[in-house]
């Protein structure tokens, strides 16, 4: 039996097609690793040998160690008339965008109800939440999304359903905040936490008040919310801090929360807001002084970006996406003294995406 089950596996290795004929499958393996994003992902189909190789975990392991997923930003992008959903990828050195698989969810749903989030490095992508547009109910749903395979999948629900609420990555750990239940106006306190790892939702501390609509940005292991000025601009902004390590909310200072006067985006340890109000000035966040200051150099290429905006970032690079899917670029450094300034490039997107508007972006390794 033994001779048998051998000759058997020796059969079966001479069946197995090369990765690439001519070469050794080493070199080949190199080959497919080089692939950029999407295109490993596509070529699966092309043999069954390839598909091996590329969904084979240690392909994954070599892809990260050798520091090749490159950020790509990610944006959550609607029709302006019809407000249908596309998800869509660009790669910010070649200027080259890609369309996403459909997301999972219902036709009719709201774009600005959900909320998204990321594991940059693990290259994969949650939109949580959401609100059905024809009956105009919240949603509990957890879609994910992987580059490695271009592919989604449904995730365990949240504990509770809401829309337009607060999300954020804190080590790995999803935390959902507030938003609203079954209406609109129907604020809730509960915030939820997700674990990677088992993909299961738990409780976390709730927050002491709900809010009008919600910004936020992590730092550490806090995540900062705040529902930020609106019109009548008649009374200051209600915010919080959320201690993920001791799963507790504390007071926001009031320089933070008085000049947290747009959408928020961290590099490093620094918080900075791109300004929704006139030229849409850059401002960063100082804590030893409890203020906030404009960014120096270059401003922003306002006639070239209309509102909305949706904002993220990565290694010192600012990614601002604009109605017409529109890219601002902003290069962030540190100048004399301390000050920092911003270079800005705008990449202009193609003529067919310009009744889209982006309702959010996300940076992910890919």
């Amino acid at each position: 039996m033994a001779d048998l089950s051998e000759n058997q596996e020796k059969t079966e290795e001479k069946h197995v097609e090369p990765l690439i004929p001519g070469l050794p499958d080493e070199v080949a393996e190199l080959c497919l690793l080089y692939l950029p994003y999407p295109y490993q992902a596509l070529v699966r189909s092309v043999s069954s040998s390839w598909n091996r190789a590329i969904t084979d975990p240690a392909f994954l392991v070599s892809r990260k160690s050798l520091s090749l997923s490159l950020p790509h930003v990610f944006v959550l992008a609607f029709h302006k008339s019809t407000a249908r959903i596309q998800w869509q990828a660009l790669d910010p050195r070649s200027g080259r965008w890609f369309v996403l698989p459909p997301m999972p969810c219902p036709k009719t749903v709201c774009p600005p109800a959900f909320a998204c989030t990321s594991l940059p490095r693990q290259g994969k992508l949650l939109v949580l939440g959401g609100m059905r547009s024809d009956t105009e109910t919240s949603m509990d749903s957890t879609f994910i999304y992987r580059s490695s395979t271009n592919q989604w999948s449904i995730g365990s629900p949240m504990l509770t359903p809401r829309s337009f609420f607060a999300t954020g990555n804190v080590k790995g750990k999803i935390i959902a905040v507030g938003g609203s239940a079954s209406g609109i106006s129907d604020s809730i306190t509960a915030v939820e936490c997700y674990n990677s790892e088992n993909g299961k939702w738990g409780p976390a501390a709730k927050m002491r008040m709900g809010l009008a609509r919600y910004d936020s940005a992590v730092v550490g292991n806090r995540m900062y919310v705040t529902e930020g000025w609106t019109w009548p601009f008649m009374f200051s902004p209600r915010a919080g801090i959320y201690d993920a390590d001791k799963d507790t909310w504390q007071e926001m200072s009031n320089g933070m929360r008085e000049g947290w006067t747009g959408l928020s985006v961290v590099l490093g340890d620094r918080l900075f807001v791109i300004s929704e109000h006139g030229d849409c000035p850059m401002k960063v966040y100082v804590p030893d002084l409890d203020t906030w200051q404009y960014v120096g150099g270059d401003r922003f290429p306002r006639e070239a970006m209309q509102r909305p905006f949706a904002v993220n970032g990565v290694e010192g690079k600012v990614y601002v996406v604009s109605c017409g899917l529109n890219v601002a670029v902003g290069s962030v450094y540190e100048a004399d003294k301390g000050e920092f300034c911003v270079k800005w490039q705008v990449l202009v997107a193609p003529r067919a995406f310009h009744d889209f508007a982006p309702s959010n972006c996300q940076v992910l390794y890919a």
